[in-house]
């Protein structure tokens, strides 16, 4: 074996007794340092022959070539059992059961504006959905409900600290019947043109289920809550066409024939004549008992013409319910406040 060979195993040997990268730097500078062994045979050359220079350099570069191949092959040693420890101490247990969330489910109150929307499209009812803030005009002076008219009192209760273009407050919408407004404006160019091009007269029928905001709360009242109110207008709609939407839509409602209607006189700005709607069970816990469950009554006329409709022409109904209450009774909840506590011990019932 010559001085190379022997240098080249010398090397491999240093290496491999190298424990850690910093052992491993270390024998390097021994071999390929600045001053190294196998430098310094290199700087010896200068002082051989020049016929010996060539065969002596082939024979240096080759061994140095072997000596890198090595400390790579150490340096990639190292990498690995470092890697391998690093993984042992960070091991995990595959064979465990994983951090699980529990199955989520739609809220209650979800449930029946979903169940709503599905009976009354069933009925040939549109979904109208629109702005939660709205303007004073739209809550109140479109429905007939002009600014100091004392049935406000209850209702424009929320205000936000901005105005339109025609300086009109906005404020959180107390109900959903700003979106009739907004529904019937819409199309109402569209009903006009028809009419003129000598078309059937049209219908708008439509709901408008959403969050409403009013200043109440109790077991029974929220100062956010849900309602939906529904429009039923064309050319002969009338009271009786009323009272077959909402029997039908109740008794599929809480799935039962034996529910029956009542119809109460009572008063709203927006519809004249007016009406509270109570339902009665004749059978089962709510036998005999009345409980209302929402307003209805023949559109205004000053509200028809809001809609930008001709009075003359245009006649109907609207109607309002209110979601949570019906939720309620369909569940047997006694309190309404536990809709919107985030209690999961409750809510996970309805999943």
């Amino acid at each position: 074996m010559n001085d190379l060979d022997e240098l080249v195993a010398q090397a491999g040997r240093d290496f491999a007794a190298a424990a850690a990268p910093a052992a491993l730097e270390d024998a390097k500078a021994r071999f390929l340092g600045k001053s190294g062994q196998l430098t310094e045979l290199l700087k010896g050359m200068a002082a051989l022959p020049h016929e010996e220079k060539k065969t002596r350099g082939a024979e240096i570069n080759q061994a140095k070539q072997a000596i890198e191949a090595a400390l790579a092959a150490r340096r990639q040693a190292l990498a690995d059992a470092e890697l391998e420890a690093q993984l042992k101490a960070e091991a995990l247990d595959v064979t465990l059961p994983g951090r699980q969330r529990g199955a989520g489910g739609l809220h209650p109150v979800s449930r029946t504006l979903e169940r709503m929307e599905g009976i009354f499209g069933s009925m040939g009812f549109e979904v109208a959905d629109g702005p939660e803030i709205e303007t004073d005009w739209m809550s109140f002076t479109a429905l007939n409900n002009p600014e100091n008219h004392p049935a406000r009192s209850m209702q424009d209760t929320f205000y936000v600290d901005m105005k339109d273009a025609e300086g009109r407050w906005y404020n959180l919408r107390p109900h959903t019947s700003p979106m009739q407004v907004r529904y019937a404006r819409a199309h109402a160019a569209k009903y006009a043109a028809e009419l003129a091009a000598g078309q059937a007269m049209p219908e708008i029928r439509v709901i408008a289920p959403g969050r409403t905001y009013r200043v109440d709360s109790d077991a029974t009242h929220s100062p956010m809550f849900h309602q939906c109110e529904g429009l039923w207008i064309g050319a002969n709609v009338s009271f009786k066409d009323l009272k077959s939407v909402l029997t039908d839509f109740f008794r599929r409602f809480f799935e039962s024939d034996d529910l029956v209607l009542r119809f109460r006189p009572s008063f709203f700005p927006f519809t004249e004549p007016s009406a509270e709607v109570d339902i009665a069970f004749e059978s089962g816990p709510l036998k005999g008992k009345w409980l209302e469950v929402g307003g209805c009554g023949q559109v205004h006329p000053n509200v028809v013409r809001n809609f930008g409709l001709d009075a003359e022409q245009w006649i109907g109904f609207a109607f309002g319910l209110g979601p949570d209450r019906l939720t309620m009774l369909r569940y047997g909840v006694n309190d309404l406040r536990q809709f919107y506590d985030g209690d999961l011990r409750f809510l996970s019932q309805f999943r």
